[in-house]
């Protein structure tokens, strides 16, 4: 496809007016679903519209006009899409706000995007906003989407969200109003900018990824061929909709498959939504992935024997037949009997997990380990790999379905051009590749050159057949003291598909030999600490417990057992803080920043090199 088209899915060469095709056509369909006090609420095609226009004729009338920017900082729901789609309608410029962002970070974005209008969910995000809004000089107006403990607040430049919503529905009765809405929606451009994605900022200052409407177009032309959904099946939406995957996967793919989209009641009930929705189509990073495997090996300790023995006998018979499938060899002849024990047993896993109904398992955005694909195709879910990145508005190569090659990250998508360029890096070319950063044309040109290639920062490689492997972030790769090149992340994915680590951060540039620093998985940690009556009080007590260094240091020995003896993990410290979303050694999306790991954790990472034999201990 040239670099010049615009992409079209029905005719309809912006989101916006494929969305306003969509409503007409599936008007009285549900297109979401929202759990509020445990019943699940419908809202059609047709209301999702009304509401879109409403919230885009509002901000009409509080004087922003085309170009605005427009912020959410809010975790998943509905009017987060309002919101979303208003702006895509009207012209305006949408960007999400990570939830678990400080005043600090709310202030560099509102500073750096120059928002106009900023929606947030509640009291919590309310007072980050109001706290820095004094430095924000554009910003017009606020409005709040729950009144929970504001019942008395009042202030002049702050609405709720029911009642712009009212005012918005009223003005859309008006004829000339809600022709102005249309005339916006037909003035669109594929060349204008869709929204804006920040980055996280593990190197800097999050920068402002611009995603025009071809780029969302052309990802939309490539949505049926590698999701294998359609009209009234089921997705749930619960990773964060600042992040560009979730993004494509919630607001937009739904526009051209009809996907229902269900949105949780929390992020502590997502477990227990997946399990009522059973949907059809679910992407998640591998962490999400590594969970479920960790959940029915947990669930398996406190079965009963007999049930161990069955899932036992499961697994063993679907690995031969996952094998043969992996080496495009002949499947293995079984009996009836192992058939339908194999069959009844998976089928209660997956309805345990809640994927009953996959046809489409997507993982990316970090390294996949091996027998993790292994765990899920035992079970009958082929969880396939796609990997992308902001800068082209999410994925630009993926797994076909059938085509899983363990270590490749799938082929590139139609009409997405690929090479590897200088030092391995992969580049990329098509109409995916974003419109630059947000007023910084330098970093822009440092980014893509002037022949349209991305420069993606990260090292691979692509073989014959056209598949894709993943090595590293070229950033990332340690040289040794003994100048050997190691990929950490490969490393790090074994270790993390341990039940007992969540996380590790692999040491070792410019030094004699590999270390790491290790996450616990709180959850199976503490149940082996039960089991084998391990005394601890709290986080902390247990990460620093001797007979946990000990279980961590039969990990890794199992993991090192796979690797060149450069390679292997010769000491190791355990992290005795539980981090979160909120501390600054994580992204929002759970990614360990390797710089600020280095920086607060210099003197436990020299501990493990102050010796010549180096003795695991934890911190």
């Amino acid at each position: 496809m040239a670099l010049n088209s615009f992409p079209q899915v029905q005719q309809q060469d912006t989101p916006a007016r494929l969305f306003r095709l969509r409503c007409q056509q599936w008007s009285d369909l549900p297109a979401l679903r929202h759990k509020r006090r445990g019943l699940w609420q419908s809202i059609s095609w047709a209301e999702y519209y009304r509401s879109a226009r409403a919230i885009g004729l509002v901000l009409q009338s509080a004087g922003l006009v085309r170009g605005a920017v427009v912020c959410v900082l809010a975790e998943n729901r509905p009017e987060w899409l309002y919101v979303d789609m208003a702006a895509q309608c009207m012209g305006f410029v949408g960007n999400g706000i990570y939830p678990t962002s400080s005043a600090d970070q709310v202030l560099y974005i509102l500073q750096n995007s120059g928002a106009q209008a900023v929606f947030v969910e509640n009291q919590e995000q309310l007072e980050k906003v109001l706290a820095v809004r004094a430095q924000c000089p554009a910003l017009r107006t606020i409005v709040v989407m729950e009144r929970d403990g504001l019942r008395d607040f009042a202030d002049p430049q702050v609405r709720f969200f029911d009642d712009v919503l009212q005012e918005g529905l009223q003005r859309g009765h008006d004829a000339s109003q809600a022709l102005a809405f249309e005339q916006a929606i037909d003035a669109g451009r594929a060349q204008d900018i869709a929204f804006l994605v920040y980055t996280s900022g593990t190197t800097g200052d999050p920068k402002g990824a611009m995603i025009l409407c071809r780029n969302v177009m052309f990802q939309l032309t490539q949505a049926p061929q590698y999701l294998d959904v359609g009209v009234g099946d089921k997705s749930l939406s619960f990773l964060p909709l600042c992040h560009i995957a979730e993004r494509m996967s919630t607001v937009f793919n739904p526009l051209a498959l009809g996907v229902i989209v269900h949105f949780p009641e929390n992020a502590g009930t997502v477990t227990n939504d997946l399990r009522e929705v059973a949907p059809h189509m679910l992407f998640a990073p591998p962490r999400f992935w590594e969970k479920m495997y960790s959940q029915i090996d947990l669930f398996m300790r406190d079965a009963i024997p007999a049930a161990r023995w069955a899932y036992a006998k499961a697994r063993e018979s679907a690995a031969q037949l996952v094998e043969a499938q992996l080496s495009q060899q002949a499947a293995p002849a079984q009996g009836l009997a192992t058939q339908a024990l194999r069959w009844a047993t998976l089928r209660n896993i997956k309805i345990f997990l809640g994927l009953q109904n996959v046809r489409s398992a997507i993982t990316g955005a970090a390294p996949v380990p091996a027998e993790l694909i292994r765990w899920f195709l035992v079970c009958g879910i082929e969880l396939r790999e796609a990997y992308g990145m902001t800068e082209t508005c999410g994925f630009c190569a993926a797994t076909p379905k059938g085509g899983i090659r363990l270590g490749w990250a799938g082929v590139p998508s139609p009409g997405t051009e690929m090479r590897i360029g200088a030092e391995g890096e992969i580049q990329i070319r098509g109409p995916n590749v974003f419109g630059g950063y947000w007023n910084l044309p330098e970093q822009t040109a440092d980014t893509v050159d002037a022949q349209g290639w991305l420069r993606t920062g990260d090292c691979g490689e692509l073989d014959g057949n056209g598949y894709l492997a993943i090595r590293d972030r070229l950033k990332d790769i340690l040289i040794t003291s003994g100048g050997k090149n190691i990929t950490p992340s490969h490393i790090e994915s074994l270790l993390k598909f341990s039940p007992y680590i969540t996380d590790s951060v692999v040491i070792g540039d410019g030094r004699n030999y590999l270390t790491c620093l290790i996450m616990l998985d709180q959850e199976h940690v503490a149940r082996h600490a039960q089991e084998q009556q391990i005394p601890y009080t709290d986080y902390t007590s247990l990460a620093r417990a001797p007979a946990i260094a000990a279980l961590i240091r039969s990990e890794v020995d199992r993991v090192n057992q796979q690797l060149a003896r450069v390679e292997q993990i010769k000491d190791f410290r355990i992290i005795d803080m539980l981090l979160t979303a909120e501390d600054e050694e994580l992204t929002p999306t759970m990614k360990l920043k390797r710089k600020v790991i280095a920086r607060k954790y210099a003197g436990l990472i020299d501990s493990m090199y102050s010796t010549a034999k180096p003795v695991p201990v934890v911190a």
